[in-house]
């Protein structure tokens, strides 16, 4: 039994506490003091025993209070640490300065192969000689060590006493680049994608889906073709999701959005002192990172050819070096790439290696524009004016009939995408229930302006006033005055004034 003799704190109870006790024959097995308690352990106390010692405990000077509690502070202490250890995926080790390892988390003793703390000796013996020499150096700066063969991030922190820290002992953490991959992963997806969030009813939407569902169990390249604002990565993270890889991480990278030295580093990483700038401890790329995952490649057809040579060696054999590295590497990554360009003819401009086509597009899956599949504009439209209401957090409004006709009667050349932002800002400026076709300032949503306003009205007068206030609406922020908007358009300052006018854009006084 535990029990918790509560007390005044002055000098030599503690010791009376435990006269007591002993007086009684009681044998402790631990005893832990702290300012108002002394703890006691006796495994041979029972019930009766205690009835018999608590008398003896208060007749002590300025002892209070006897009870038994379940666990002593310290016990409850290395409880609670050692399940905080356990749960850590990470290797963690304490080590003296002789290299002895003095504790290890469950995650170090798998990686060395020990059934238990007392089976590991020595940092040289379960890491290798080269991981006691980085702890030996003096270099504190996380850098790349190899354990049986595997990369790890090794960071070295001396143990503190409180008062400071001790030189000799120290805190070994080793993190894989798979382990860093899926909590970057985890960050950048907080809601996982699957097929479920791919809206439409539309054939062409059900067949891409169908397709799509089919691929997610097959071990091979994807190939995602389909213009931009479509939903191409959508598919890339369903199919991410519904297959074998789906708790590993998925990490993306648009490769039109960097030059062709980082596009590199980003995907493989780079060696330490690689380039001017770069990180002292080196740097994984996405392919380590997402190692037993997946890389979507956006855009592969802006990559270089000087990269793509690369990943096609990555795509036979799994195998690749950082940047200015002379290790070789290996990864098992499914790659998933889109464009909106055509490879084929890039190919035979000689801007995109065949060879690394063939391999991209095993299995190719071509997402339709929204112009194909106008049935699935009222649905996207609903959900999308929900979303925008709940993020700028007013009552949802609701889409006039006139509206949704107009925003069906687009083509959208920007998709998906721009049906979204378009509703967005008229959810976003619209201060009543419903949205009608005014709101939606839909020229600049449309090719050369016009169609989409005429989209909104019936008649020739209708189109052209529609054309007319979101053509002044969308320069008025800018232009606030007649003057200076007349000057913009090239118009006279009587004429724009008519206009704002006309069309109930009256501000307040005039401003130059």
């Amino acid at each position: 039994m535990r029990i918790d003799i509560t007390c005044r704190d002055r000098i030599g109870i503690a010791q009376e506490v435990l006269g007591a006790v002993a007086r009684l024959g009681i044998d402790l097995a631990s005893v832990e003091v702290v300012p108002g308690h002394v703890y006691v352990h006796a495994p041979g106390l029972g019930s009766q025993e205690l009835e018999r010692l608590t008398p003896a405990l208060l007749s002590v000077e300025d002892v209070i209070a006897v009870s038994p509690v379940e666990l002593l502070p310290g016990e409850r202490r290395r409880m609670h640490l050692d399940t905080l250890l356990a749960a850590l995926p990470d290797p963690v080790l304490t080590v003296d300065g002789q290299g002895r390892i003095l504790a290890a988390n469950p995650a170090a003793l798998r990686l060395t192969g020990a059934g238990g703390p007392d089976e590991v000796r020595t940092v040289a013996d379960a890491l290798g000689m080269d991981t006691w020499r980085s702890v030996t150096s003096g270099n504190r700066v996380p850098h790349e060590v190899f354990v049986a063969g595997r990369p790890f991030l090794l960071d070295v922190r001396p143990i503190s006493d409180g008062v400071g820290p001790r030189a000799a002992d120290h805190v070994l953490l080793l993190s894989a680049p798979g382990l860093v991959g899926r909590h970057l992963s985890a960050l950048r997806e907080a809601q996982p994608s699957g097929f479920e969030e791919i809206l439409g009813r539309s054939p062409a939407v059900l067949a891409a889906t169908q397709r799509a569902r089919r691929f997610a169990d097959v071990e091979a390249p994807v190939l995602i073709l389909g213009e931009t604002g479509s939903g191409k990565e959508l598919f890339a993270r369903a199919i991410h999701r519904a297959g074998p890889r789906a708790t590993a991480p998925f990490l993306a990278l648009n490769c039109a959005a960097l030059p062709e030295s980082l596009v590199e580093s980003e995907l493989f990483g780079y060696a330490p002192g690689a380039f001017s700038g770069a990180d002292r401890s080196g740097k994984p790329g996405l392919m380590e990172l997402a190692d037993g995952g997946t890389v979507f490649l956006d855009e592969i057809g802006e990559m270089s050819p000087y990269v793509q040579a690369k990943l096609l060696r990555f795509l036979q054999d799994g195998s690749f070096r950082r940047v200015g590295g002379k290790q070789e590497r290996r990864a098992s990554v499914r790659v998933i790439s889109a464009t909106h360009r055509d490879l084929q003819a890039l190919a035979v401009e000689g801007r995109f290696r065949e060879d690394l086509m063939y391999r991209l597009a095993v299995l190719t899956l071509d997402v339709p524009p929204l112009r194909a599949r106008r049935e699935d504009v009222g649905l996207l439209a609903e959900v999308f004016v929900g979303r925008a209401a709940t993020q700028a957090g007013r009552p949802v409004p609701r889409l006039s009939p006139a509206a949704l006709g107009a925003l069906e009667a687009l083509d959208w050349p920007g998709n998906v995408r721009q049906l979204q932002n378009v509703l967005f800002r008229a959810v976003t400026l619209t201060d009543g229930p419903e949205i009608g076709p005014h709101d939606l300032e839909l020229a600049s949503a449309a090719v050369g302006g016009i169609p989409g306003a005429a989209a909104t009205a019936g008649t020739w007068q209708e189109a052209v006033g529609a054309f007319e206030r979101s053509l002044l609406l969308s320069l008025l922020p800018a232009y606030p005055s007649t003057r200076r908007l007349a000057h913009r358009l090239g118009v006279s300052h009587t004429m724009i004034a008519d206009k704002l006018r006309a069309h109930g854009l009256t501000r307040g006084p005039e401003r130059s």
